[in-house]
């Protein structure tokens, strides 16, 4: 796979945006989704954008770990593990343009759940039922794996849970880690992790560690509720460009 000039440059927004989100502002998982989307294929693009995702979360569980609150880590790590595999069995069933429409279904849903949480036109504090949490792991299992989406359903379920800033953060942090470390085997099995892939991976690492670094300054600096806002308007549009 051989990106162009302007292909290169949303790839390397693209890897900024993967940093930022591990470690600063988490509503912009959605857009970096859909950026890689964007500029190749979108089943290609689940398995190209992990390792980038693995390096952030690396980073993010140095920063973050000691702030994280296990008990909610292993709450939903289990449901969350079944949510892979059925994944794993759905995406390797379904073509490109299944694979396009259920990405692009994924991130307006989520986007308009994230909107609709901050409009008032969903109870912002979620009151709970006792299945939320393994409905909430089955779900960002699964959309992790189709189109590493899960983000946004870690944020409705963090702030249900009332989580400080830097608990929700951590608690995120170790999380993604140890899921997105039990996903890798599946995209590799899926041929969506492959050499090729990890080559372009080893470019764009800057990109992600400069990201990193921009979160960490940025968490605690920015109004993070304008700056996600923003982040999901655009998420939206490019999410519902994948069903042209």
């Amino acid at each position: 796979m051989n990106f162009t000039g302007w292909e290169w440059c949303i790839a390397a927004l693209g890897a900024i945006l993967v940093g930022i989100s591990k470690t600063g502002i988490t509503g912009l998982s959605l857009l970096f989704v859909a950026l890689f989307a964007a500029i190749m294929p979108a089943k290609q693009s689940t398995g190209f954008v992990l390792p980038l995702l693995i390096l952030g979360d690396l980073i993010a569980f140095a920063l973050y770990r000691g702030h994280a609150v296990l008990s909610h880590v292993w709450r939903l790590l289990p449901w969350a593990a079944g949510g892979v595999v059925i994944g794993f069995f759905a995406l390797g069933r379904m073509n490109e343009h299944q694979t396009q429409v259920a990405i692009g279904a994924i991130v307006v849903s989520l986007t308009v759940l994230h909107v609709g949480r901050r409009t008032g036109a969903l109870p912002a504090d979620l009151a709970l039922p006792p299945w939320f949490a393994w409905m909430i792991g089955i779900l960002a299992g699964f959309t992790s794996l189709v189109a590493n989406a899960s983000g946004p359903l870690m944020v409705v379920y963090l702030l249900a849970m009332r989580l400080p800033k830097m608990e929700f953060m951590g608690t995120g942090a170790v999380f993604f880690l140890l899921m997105n470390l039990f996903k890798f085997p599946f995209m590799a099995g899926l041929s969506l992790v492959n050499p090729a892939s990890l080559m372009l991976n080893l470019m764009l690492v800057p990109g992600v560690v400069l990201g990193t670094i921009l979160g960490r300054w940025l968490l605690g600096r920015i109004d993070q509720r304008l700056f996600e806002n923003i982040a999901l308007g655009l998420t939206l549009v490019a999410g519902a460009r994948m069903f042209i």
